[in-house]
């Protein structure tokens, strides 16, 4: 049964209600003052697209859910938070099913996720999420819980091509996918004979430059109407505005069919087959208000040849982005990203 949604006049300072999954956001004690963060920011601040510093502090992000707690950590380099708390869950009846890190030994930053089973323990999810609160007032980190009890709802967005859409829905079939998928969107009338095969929700909302902002508020109005958690981008041939993209900040993924930065324009697969290119690609990253500029999830490349025609990187192409799409849709559902700036840490 999922969480009732709060009204927008009831909810507490700090709360945002995102379709279902109830996030809160702590600050935590005294801010960390460490040269690993001003050398975080720095760094992040010389990325091209940037023209000013990225807030970046020691965060810890716990997803909660009635059996499972998922926390991935990201600060100057210190394992004494993500010892704490193990140890807190641990002491109270909680197992660690997984525990990776990461250390950037240019900056010295620490990436951590850590996964545990918390049906044993006494007082469950509140009482985790109060154990963590702890851990990051000790620690001076800022913390973000998102609490739900139902599986993540996926909403999925297409235009004329529909190979992506076709992986998704069979992986999604097959258990490969633990999410619900309760509507497509279109601005195309053709994928809508792959929505009835499946039983999905079919809405085609025609797109033009004139229509653009009526257009997205009926997208959004359907998307929050659905509980969509997770937007999903499969090869839907529309730029998304800013205002779309920040309602929907950090989930909305997108598949670019190029190893970015590349071919951009029209017949990207046959502007690559003029230039006699060696390796073909497809990127899939977080949607932001720059352009294909979020951070990347996952990306791969296919070998190609003088041999190959325009049709055959358009194959090799299409088999790429549907599995990068599937990965990278998969890891965010699995709690297994970490957005660092415009970069990711991905525990695949």
């Amino acid at each position: 049964m999922s969480a009732q949604p709060l009204k927008p006049s009831q909810s507490p300072a700090g709360h945002r209600r995102a379709s279902g999954v109830l996030r809160i956001d702590r600050s935590s004690a005294p801010p960390v003052a460490e040269d690993a963060v001003a050398r975080e920011q720095t760094a992040a601040a010389q990325q091209p697209g940037h023209g000013a510093a990225v807030a970046v502090r020691a965060h810890i992000e716990l997803m909660l859910t009635p059996r499972t707690a998922t926390a991935l950590l990201s600060c100057p380099n210190s394992e004494q938070g993500a010892t704490a708390f193990m140890a807190s869950i641990g002491a109270r009846g909680g197992r660690v099913i997984e525990s990776e890190q990461h250390l950037n030994v240019e900056t010295g930053y620490l990436f951590q996720r850590l996964h545990a089973d918390i049906s044993q323990v006494a007082g469950g999810a509140p009482q985790v999420e109060g154990l963590l609160a702890d851990v990051s007032r000790r620690y001076g980190m800022t913390l973000t819980v998102q609490r739900t009890e139902r599986r993540k709802r996926v909403g999925i967005m297409v235009s004329k091509y529909d190979h992506c859409l076709y992986d998704l829905l069979l992986r999604h079939r097959a258990g490969e996918l633990d999410c619900d998928i309760p509507v497509i969107i279109s601005n195309h009338p053709d994928a809508s004979r792959v929505a009835r095969q499946f039983g999905i929700d079919f809405e085609v909302i025609g797109k033009t430059a004139a229509n653009k902002r009526e257009a997205e508020d009926q997208e959004c109005a359907l998307l929050l109407d659905q509980g969509v958690d997770l937007v999903v981008m499969a090869r839907y041939m529309q730029v998304l505005s800013d205002n779309f993209v920040s309602r929907w900040e950090r989930r909305v993924i997108n598949i670019h069919h190029s190893f970015l930065p590349a071919f951009i324009g029209a017949k990207p697969y046959h502007q690559a087959h003029q230039r006699g290119v060696k390796l073909i690609g497809a990127t899939a990253h977080y949607a932001t208000a720059n352009l294909d500029e979020g951070p990347i999830i996952e990306q791969d490349v296919a070998r190609c040849s003088h041999k190959d025609s325009a049709e055959d990187l358009v194959r090799k192409g299409r088999d790429l982005e549907k599995q990068v799409l599937a990965r990278a849709v998969r890891w965010h559902l699995d709690n297994r990203v970490i957005i660092h700036g415009n970069k990711t840490v991905v525990f695949d």
